[in-house]
């Protein structure tokens, strides 16, 4: 580890065991399946607190500086400092390059993996960077990799780009795994689903006629009332 994700490390530990409630970590840890033990921050307090000890820190000299601390981040055992590792990396967008995914959001996304980090990285990494820097190649193979985590990663690329969402785009990753059993894919599909039909509910409605075969848990996330008003459901 180097000397600035030592440091970002040594302040974010510091600052979120100052403001820890044990009493709500046991209620936090059951909600997250006990994938990881807790501080008993809530998400107000603990960006709160990590602003306050990261303001003065220097900027990361470089992308894989960025990597390597949001990776000592999750390394850590508590959760939220897993959470702290996306945070950090909102804050220094900036810094990464268009090598930054493949190098380290990747494994990031593998690292303690549960939902909340995953979506968590999503939102302020892959999105943001998918968008900045394309990374086609990089998104399909993570749809291809069997690895629930990154088809999730993948499905969920475009996440917030409203009008510039490419719904062929989204349509195809859903499309691949319409019929996955997996739960937290078929999550991810209606989340995507979701936003594509508020830009355009016929096009969606389009898709759910070409894919006969049920898949409840995708449609139940979906904007039932968006997609109703197709006629697709």
């Amino acid at each position: 580890m180097g000397d600035w994700a030592a440091e970002v490390v040594d302040r974010s530990r510091a600052a979120l065991a100052a403001v820890a409630d044990p009493e709500k970590a046991p209620a936090m840890e059951a909600y997250m399946r006990h994938v990881a033990p807790f501080f008993g921050v809530q998400a107000g307090p603990r960006r709160a607190a990590l602003r306050a000890v990261w303001k003065d820190l220097e900027s990361p000299a470089t992308s894989d500086d960025l990597g390597a601390a949001a990776r000592a981040l999750m390394a850590e055992r508590e959760r939220e400092l897993h959470y702290a590792a996306y945070d950090l990396i909102e804050r220094y967008l900036s810094r990464a390059d268009e090598h930054f995914c493949e190098r380290h959001v990747e494994a990031l996304l593998c690292t303690v993996p549960w939902w909340d980090t995953v979506d968590g990285l999503v939102s302020h990494a892959v999105s943001p960077l998918c968008r900045r820097f394309g990374l086609a190649d990089l998104v399909d193979r993570w749809s291809e990799s069997g690895d629930r985590w990154l088809i999730r990663a993948a499905l969920g690329h475009q996440r917030g780009w409203k009008e510039a969402t490419d719904l062929e785009r989204v349509a195809g990753l859903c499309s691949r795994h319409w019929e996955d059993p997996e739960l937290f894919v078929a999550k991810a599909i209606g989340w995507a689903l979701r936003d594509a039909a508020r830009l355009d509910p016929d096009r969606v409605g389009r898709f759910l006629d070409e894919h006969p075969t049920p898949n409840p848990i995708a449609v139940r996330r979906s904007d039932r009332a968006t997609l109703g008003a197709t006629g697709a459901l």
